[in-house]
């Protein structure tokens, strides 16, 4: 529903003037039967020419902040919406109560509520059924929301059968309301801008990059605040994590091309600041990857820092994504019926990924694949909710496992060509103490970008733990093709389709490949080992596949 029609809640302290004969009226919520406990009781003054919406701990000066308070001046036909978004900031809005969404359907229906006699009115906004009981006994016009607020005074609204607001009390008062718009310390914003305004001051949001080119070239360079790896596809910055222990955590990535006309792996991944005495993959960043643990399985090649062991732990992915085929800088490129996109939005909540590194100093990097100069343009923000406390994941213990994404690729790491053997992947871990409810957060993609390569054959994935079998899939992704209008550049061929409609091993041009998490119970205390094992294609000439995949412990 429209934010003005919902209820609005929240703030102020009253004003003070002379006015004669004023009404309180208090709420009560219900949702299917049931009375909404622990919430804030709505409060609505009413007085012959306007009302106001208040709360309880609006009253009481408990309300936490943004609040809102609604003024309704019924003979300026006005609403005006205050909210205060911390403590100092104050914003208001004025509109008009002549709303043509409210043409209501009046019933013949009425009913007592508190003694009084009511009549019913029904309205249906946003595919929402709204029913409110309204009386003219009293002669004055309010409501709880702006919702029916020139029917009457409307004592019952209900939403849908099954979400109820009822009015609990009616009295006089002697208390002296005015009106807010008189108030000068106010600030006035159009109607979009108060909502954008008071919507994000209800959430947290770090900017890490904005619009900055991860691209191929000598000439990229760091400064004091980003680091640049890789000759530019790779970028980081170091910063200090909120408190985030009771928020829901996302990313929000913006990508478009600034050059580069393909498809590209992308990675956002995060490095603990301090970490011990254990390394980190940001030895291999600073002195090159030769710094960091190579992992061997037989086949003859050295696969650098993708392997945890007591002594070094590899990148956390946070995201991992896929560039389209040149989004903003190729819209010049005309098909009929085509109207392209100007940039990719990826956005992925990280929950159980951020909350073990709750107010500690991290890295926060990204990584794109190409070899072209103008590259790609990006910009990365971590947002931070308020959670209810009921879909919290409880997380205590992480354990960045293993990680075949080569995001050094520019930089001699080796593609991650190591499921040519038996062995696969195979990682052992020494557990300090016991835990509860153990999950693999594992992110997996195939690559190899011709007919017989990985990228466009469907391959089974198994998990094994201790040397037990504890999960197995093909990942697969069959809806590329609904994402055609992010990809001015991709090749149309003669059966009809563009090489962005092609299904692929778990990815599509211009999307977020979603983690899989695998249960694997209660774990003791001592070793224990992760294997992964994948039956990936031969080579062919120059052409050969490869797999990125992630795998991230998480314990109670």
């Amino acid at each position: 529903m429209d934010v003005r029609y919902i209820i609005i809640v929240l703030f102020f302290p009253f004003l003070v003037t002379s006015q004669s004969k004023t009404y309180q009226i208090n709420y009560q919520k219900k949702s299917n039967g049931k009375e909404v406990l622990n919430d804030d009781i709505i409060q609505v003054y009413v007085q012959s020419n306007f009302f106001l919406i208040t709360t309880q701990n609006i009253e009481s000066n408990k309300a936490n902040f943004p609040f809102e308070i609604t003024e309704v001046i019924n003979d300026e036909n006005k609403i005006i919406q205050f909210a205060q978004l911390n403590e100092t900031k104050k914003i208001f809005t004025v509109d008009s109560l002549s709303l043509p969404k409210q043409s209501f359907e009046l019933l013949n229906e009425t009913k007592k509520i508190l003694g009084y006699t009511c009549k019913k009115a029904k309205i249906i906004i946003n595919s929402n059924t709204i029913e409110l009981w309204y009386t003219n006994e009293l002669e004055v016009k309010g409501a709880p929301t702006i919702i029916g607020a020139n029917l009457g005074l409307v004592l019952q609204m209900t939403r849908n059968g099954n979400y109820e607001i009822t009015a609990s009390e009616i009295k006089k008062t002697k208390k002296k309301v005015s009106q807010y718009s008189k108030e000068k310390k106010n600030k006035e914003y159009d109607l979009l801008s108060y909502k954008d305004l008071l919507w994000k001051s209800r959430f947290l949001t770090t900017s890490i990059f904005k619009d900055e080119v991860i691209n191929f070239s000598s000439d990229s360079k760091s400064n004091d605040s980003i680091f640049r790896f890789a000759n530019g596809t790779v970028i980081l910055k170091k910063i200090k994590l909120p408190k985030i222990n009771s928020s829901l955590s996302f990313i929000d990535l913006t990508e478009k091309s600034n050059g580069d006309a393909y498809d590209r792996t992308g990675s956002v991944f995060l490095i603990e600041s301090k970490n011990g005495n254990k390394k980190t993959f940001l030895e291999a960043l600073q002195k090159g990857i030769a710094n960091v643990p190579a992992y061997e399985n037989g086949n003859g090649k050295k696969y650098q820092g993708i392997v945890a062991n007591d002594n070094y732990e590899p990148l956390i992915e946070l995201m991992r994504f896929f560039t389209p085929f040149g989004i903003h800088q190729y819209n010049h490129i005309q098909l009929k019926d085509k109207e392209w996109e100007d940039q990719v939005y990826y956005r992925q909540e990280v929950t159980d990924v951020l909350m073990p590194f709750s107010e500690k100093e991290v890295y926060v990097g990204v990584f794109i694949g190409n070899y072209d100069k103008g590259g790609h343009k990006i910009s990365l923000n971590l947002s931070y909710h308020k959670a209810d406390g009921s879909s919290q994941n409880i997380v205590q213990s992480l354990f960045s496992l293993f990680n075949t994404t080569n995001v050094l690729e520019m930089a001699g790491q080796e593609y991650g060509t190591l499921f040519n053997s038996n062995k696969g992947l195979e990682v052992s871990f020494t557990l300090a103490k016991d835990i509860k409810n153990a999950k693999l957060r594992y992110i997996t993609t195939g690559h190899g970008g011709w007919e017989n390569g990985d990228e466009y054959l469907p391959k089974k994935n198994t998990i094994y733990l201790d040397d037990v079998q504890v999960f197995y899939f093909t990942p697969w992704r069959q809806d590329c093709g609904t994402y055609r209008l992010y990809n001015p550049a991709s090749g149309n061929f003669i059966n009809g389709l563009s090489s962005s409609d092609y299904s692929r091993s778990n990815w599509c041009p211009g999307t977020v490949t979603n983690p899989i998490y695998i249960e694997l119970g209660d774990l003791k205390a001592g070793n224990h080992k992760i294997k992964i094992t994948i039956p990936q294609g031969a080579v062919e000439g120059n052409s050969f596949s490869s797999w990125n995949v992630s795998g991230i412990l998480f314990g109670e």
